[in-house]
């Protein structure tokens, strides 16, 4: 970007440069690449400012550090083997809560002029844009793959392990039975649907914010196409948190906006509502609601994972571990002749869970605590930047019952928190 300060560039480089970064098979992990450089920046400016709250999430990295006493234990109703496996998911794990400890920090400590509010809110309305296509990629061409750079160097025991190869290996789309039939949710340039849905959502906030409430005649006229674009691969997401997330902003928007503009939101939604439902997505949003595919397998891997952090409340078991069985059978793992005996890692239906069992029901509560936190204090903030920023904020606790924050979402969450942070400075709040 044109004049963008030398100090701002790492932060450039994450978000406006991320599908490079996805291409290269870095995606979600390209902030530990980036998190040196932006530590270099913090250190040339000592003291460092933190903002309010920062003990909240100093608490909560401290506790995943002491969780890794536990990892050599099994919860009861679990199995698994402690290898280096699991020391790995740890490792990598550590490493994105540190570096995007340090991206919080780093974004607050620039000042104005090295990076301008709105130079990072557009920022993230250039990867809104790159989502959008992404998206529309996952529907048109669901079955493109890339094998990446980073992929071809891993040694094959690290890039064949089902966690490590969703995000090393760029995809456009999940092609899952959803609706009885395989059906393609769209993926890129994130690690999976569900990380999609939700980046998606944080991003069209910041969209919206920087391309129609700051936005000159031009970048306003490409608003509305935009925003039509993206319905397609919302719809085609499949992705009922996602929808719910978006009613909410809907709601939220509308008791929180001026008389005038509260109008033209008004407007707006019931435009584009009509619009659904004139076109050929309203049978596809229809057919999924109809579909509750995943409400069982949900139900099963939350209660065993609450369950599971019950043995451990305190520190957790610092990794995620399998339930003996599921939903259906008491068959532990898919094999050739059951394909249904399958399940998904216990803390892998939403960062709730997933904190819950890597470091018990106190991390969940500093988690929780964190972002209630932040939402309290800005909540007053009535520019454009506040209530978006708080609006996120609220979607974080939303998705926190549905979605895992790692990788990307939780990157989202925290910018969006360091926007809120540099705006209270800028007013001169604490």
């Amino acid at each position: 970007m044109r004049g963008l300060d030398r100090a701002a560039w790492p932060i450039a480089a994450l978000l406006v440069g991320y599908p490079v970064w996805w291409a290269l098979g870095f995606g979600g992990l390209s902030i530990v690449v980036l998190a040196p450089a932006m530590a270099a920046v913090l250190w040339r400016r000592r003291p460092i400012r933190v903002p309010r709250g920062f003990g909240l999430w100093l608490m909560l990295l401290a506790g995943y550090l002491i969780s890794a006493l536990m990892l050599g234990e099994m919860p009861p109703g679990t199995y698994g083997d402690f290898g280096l496996g699991r020391v790995l998911g740890y490792l990598m794990r550590l490493a994105l809560y540190v570096s995007l400890l340090i991206m919080v920090l780093y974004l607050g400590n620039l000042t104005q002029r090295e990076l301008p509010q709105l130079t990072l809110v557009r920022m993230l309305g250039a990867l809104f844009v790159t989502t959008v296509v992404g998206g529309l990629l996952g529907v048109l061409v669901p079955g493109a793959d890339l094998t990446s750079p980073v992929e071809m160097v891993l040694p094959h025991w690290i890039a064949d392990n089902p966690y490590v190869h969703n995000l090393i290996h760029p995809t456009t789309a999940q092609v899952q039975k959803v609706l009885g039939h395989a059906s393609p949710r769209p993926e890129a340039p994130f690690e999976w649907a569900n990380a999609w849905g939700s980046n998606v959502s944080v991003l069209l906030v910041w969209f919206v914010v920087g391309w129609w409430t700051y936005g000159g005649p031009r970048r306003r006229l490409a608003v509305a196409p935009l925003l039509a674009l993206c319905a397609v691969p919302v719809v085609y997401s499949l992705n009922r948190g996602l929808w719910i997330g978006l009613g909410v902003a809907a709601v939220y928007l509308l008791l929180r906006l001026g008389a005038r503009t509260r109008i033209m939101a008004c407007s707006a939604i019931a435009a584009g509502a009509l619009l659904l439902l004139l076109s050929p997505l309203r049978t596809l949003v229809a057919e999924r609601l109809d579909n509750p595919h995943s409400n069982d397998i949900r139900a099963f891997t939350v209660s065993a994972t609450v369950a599971a952090a019950r043995t451990s409340p305190i520190i957790g078991y610092g990794n995620t571990r399998n339930a003996m069985g599921n939903h259906n059978t008491i068959t532990t793992g898919r094999t050739d002749w059951c394909e249904g005996c399958g399940h998904p890692p216990l803390g892998s239906d939403g960062q709730l869970w997933h904190l819950m069992i890597t470091q018990g029901f106190v991390g969940a509560g500093l988690y929780v605590a964190f972002f209630v936190g932040a939402i309290r204090r800005h909540w007053p903030d009535r520019s454009p930047v506040g209530l978006a920023g708080v609006l996120v904020m609220i979607l974080t606790l939303l998705y926190m019952f549905v979605y895992d924050g790692l990788v990307t979402p939780l990157s989202l969450y925290l910018i969006s928190f360091a926007l809120l942070w540099r705006n209270s400075m800028t007013s001169g709040a604490a």
